[in-house]
């Protein structure tokens, strides 16, 4: 069973997941959040729904390798699991 992690955090075992990853507790406690409300949409949208660019450039901010030769879908699932 999750610890209780007060009201400011919707899923405590997420969080505590998260947490044992090695994420922030702020980090975390945000992602939870996000997650327990289903609101995991990077600026305000769906992935599938962002142009193959924009994609490329969120894939280029937070380092994935071998962006360059990766197709939308590619690049979809290499941001989910980043």
């Amino acid at each position: 069973m999750a610890k209780d992690h007060g009201p400011s955090v919707k899923d405590d075992e997420n969080y505590d997941a998260l947490r044992e990853e090695g994420a922030s507790k702020e980090k975390a406690a945000r992602i939870a959040n996000a997650q327990a409300n289903d609101n995991v949409r990077p600026r305000g949208t769906r992935l599938e729904e962002r142009s193959k660019d924009d994609l490329y450039e969120e894939a280029r901010k937070i380092g994935i390798e071998g962006r360059s030769e990766m197709d939308k879908e590619e690049l979809i699932e290499a941001i989910r699991s980043h």
